[in-house]
Formats: structure tokens, C-alpha cells, sequence
């Protein structure tokens, strides 16, 4: 069974409506002792890195994620989710993410004829191996929306990159049972489902 950690993030529905598509035993919660009997969680995310932060604490999520990915249940976060798997971000001054990985979220920087926020389909590379790429060839495309994205202090944990201008993205991250995607892949079609089928293969670890 599969966790979705409901904290009134926007995607919720599609990423549950992929899972359940995959056959997946689905479930949508905040309750911990669900969260913690679960065999994978995910955390999804659309919205503001500070406000999402203020509901992860006001519903007492905060310590049932530490305590699965401790547990080593694999975990993976979504777009906003991801962001909040590290340290800050520029999108909200002073508040802090749940640190579990180390790295920060910067804001997109300003480009003569660049979009932000950045919205479509890029092309990855894959800089390290990931577990969620298997079977996905190289510069196959997926579908971002944000703003804001991941600079991880461990270049070793980035399993995906994109390049949206002049900015390389950390589109996604691996470590351990951890794992995180800038894009959205229950909205990026066949590879997309792809990657979430791989990422519901995956075991605790420990």
C-alpha cells in the first residue's frame, strides 16, 4: 500500500488517480499510524514552500515523515514536495524545510524572453544512475511547473538535470530510500507512469 500525505496540496488527485490507473493500493491520509504501516509514501506539492511548511506542522506530519524515512520506507516527493525535502528556500525567508537532504531552492533567475513561472515539457540527462529512470532512455521528456528549483549541496544524489535558460535544474534526486522529482510524472504521460511504476517496485530498506 502506497501513502499519499494529504496536507491540502493541489495534486493530490492526479497523483492518487495515477497510482490507482497503475493498480496500486492507494490511500490518501494524515493519519500516522497509516502513514507509518505503509510500504511506500509519497509527499506531493503545489503551492508555497512556507505555507506548505506551516500545514506539514499545524497537521503534525512533520514527525511521522522523519520517522518513515527513518524506518526506511521509501519516500518520494513531488514538485513542491521535493523542495521541501531540503534545507530553505528562496520563496520564504526564514522558514525552514525538513532537512532531510541537504541542499537549497532557488528562485529562477530573470531571462530576456524566458517564462517563469517555467511551465511544459523538457528533456532530462542523467548525470547519475536512478532507480526511477530504469527502462527510460535519456532525454525523454517530462512536464514541469514551478518557479523555484533544487540546488543540491551532493551532486552525487541527482539522478536527473534539465536546463530551463541558463539554469541547470535538479529535476531529480536519489539517496537511500529517498528519492524526489522536480517535474510532475503523474502528468508527463508513458514516462511519467513509468516512473512511478519503478518507484512502487521499490522495497524498505533495512
Amino acid at each position: 500500500m502506497t501513502a499519499i500525505i494529504d496536507y491540502d496540496a493541489g495534486n493530490i488527485k492526479s497523483v492518487e488517480k495515477a497510482l490507482l490507473f497503475l493498480g496500486e493500493d492507494t490511500v490518501v491520509t494524515r493519519d500516522e499510524k497509516i502513514i507509518e504501516q505503509a510500504d511506500r509514501v509519497i509527499l506531493p506539492g503545489v503551492g508555497a514552500f512556507g505555507d506548505a511548511m506551516e500545514k506539514l506542522c499545524r497537521y503534525g506530519l512533520v514527525d511521522v515523515i522523519r520517522k518513515v524515512v527513518d524506518d526506511g520506507t521509501p519516500f518520494l516527493g513531488i514538485c513542491l514536495g521535493m523542495q521541501l525535502m531540503f534545507e530553505r528556500s528562496d520563496e520564504s525567508d526564514g522558514v525552514r524545510g525538513l532537512a532531510l537532504l541537504d541542499g537549497e531552492i532557488l528562485k529562477i533567475p530573470d531571462e530576456p524572453g524566458l517564462k517563469i513561472p517555467h511551465i511544459g515539457w523538457n528533456s532530462l540527462t542523467y548525470p547519475n544512475p536512478g532507480r526511477l529512470f530504469e527502462g527510460i532512455p535519456e532525454n525523454s521528456y517530462v512536464y514541469f511547473v514551478h518557479s523555484y528549483y533544487l540546488k543540491a549541496k551532493d551532486p552525487k544524489i541527482v539522478t536527473a538535470e534539465a536546463e530551463y535558460g541558463s539554469t541547470r535544474i535538479h529535476a531529480s534526486i536519489e539517496k537511500g530510500n529517498l528519492f524526489g522529482c522536480q517535474f510532475h510524472p503523474e502528468k508527463s504521460s508513458s514516462v511519467g507512469l513509468t516512473i512511478l511504476k519503478n518507484f512502487l517496485s521499490l522495497q524498505r530498506e533495512g
